[in-house]
């Protein structure tokens, strides 16, 4: 199912929403953080995201597909094997993305301090997902 290209009002938010209209939802955004440092299959990426349904994460790359962020490369081989990446358009993502992230750490550091609760680490690379942004920006 190809989307038909959303019409915006331009008003002052606009960009704001055209980019959320591609990144929102619970899963795009770590999506395209996760394919930031390098390309995954399916089963890695289910891995990264235990708590995200089979059927979820794939609507979400299928959105990201459609919309041009992400690459699906399907090999001819058995068992089938399908690669996703980020396409130059979504690796321009990339300082939105590690600025969310880096929000989100002194976010949760900041909760921590006001609640006594401790945050616990899922083993993101953001430095590898820095030096890949940088790679790719030329």
């Amino acid at each position: 199912m190809i989307k038909t290209k959303k019409r915006y009002d331009c008003a002052v938010g606009c960009p704001v929403e055209a980019t959320l209209d591609l990144v929102g939802g619970k899963w795009k955004g770590v999506i395209v953080y996760h394919l930031l440092e390098t390309t995954l299959r399916f089963n890695e990426l289910k891995r990264k995201l235990p708590t995200a349904t089979q059927r979820m994460l794939t609507r979400q790359l299928r959105e990201l597909e459609e919309c041009g962020l992400v690459h699906r490369e399907i090999f001819p081989q058995v068992p089938p094997r399908v690669d996703y990446s980020l396409t130059e358009e979504g690796r321009s993502l990339a300082p939105i993305i590690l600025a969310m992230h880096d929000w989100g750490t002194g976010r949760l550091k900041r909760q921590q301090k006001t609640s006594g609760i401790r945050a616990q680490p899922r083993g993101h690379s953001t430095a590898a997902a820095r030096q890949a942004s940088a790679r790719h920006s030329g």
